[in-house]
């Protein structure tokens, strides 16, 4: 098994947990601008990302909560690297809405704001 990424919720903004009601989860690196702080669910990464993208099909965990990926933009994995940021849409979408958002399989939206919450891990591997 491939871990392609680890990382630990730091911060959780109110405005980041009605995104995710609404299917759409924004992590962004400690240390982000006030502006994206306040819409992202912030993190302290642990595992960098692999050298490539993880396949459709791997595996998003988040604390208790598990998806499949379905799609990853061009540009996703290279964003995660650069700067610990990227869009994840809970859509099952067989391609990614943007280049650098992923898509994974829908979840229970009011369990995954329930979980997210500061020291949850997220990681994903396949």
């Amino acid at each position: 098994m491939t871990e392609h990424f680890r990382t630990v919720v730091t911060q959780v903004s109110k405005e980041a947990l009605e995104l995710v009601e609404g299917g759409i989860l924004i992590l962004f690196a400690d240390g982000a601008p006030p502006e994206l702080a306040e819409v992202s669910v912030l993190h302290r990464v642990k595992t960098k990302p692999t050298a490539g993208a993880p396949a459709v099909g791997a595996e998003l965990k988040i604390g208790g909560i598990s998806t499949k990926v379905t799609a990853v933009g061009e540009f996703a994995w290279q964003k995660i690297d650069d700067m610990g940021h990227v869009v994840i849409n809970f859509d099952g979408a067989a391609a990614a809405p943007r280049q650098g958002e992923i898509s994974v399989a829908p979840v229970d939206l009011t369990a995954l704001a329930a979980v997210l919450q500061p020291g949850i891990e997220i990681s994903l591997q396949s």
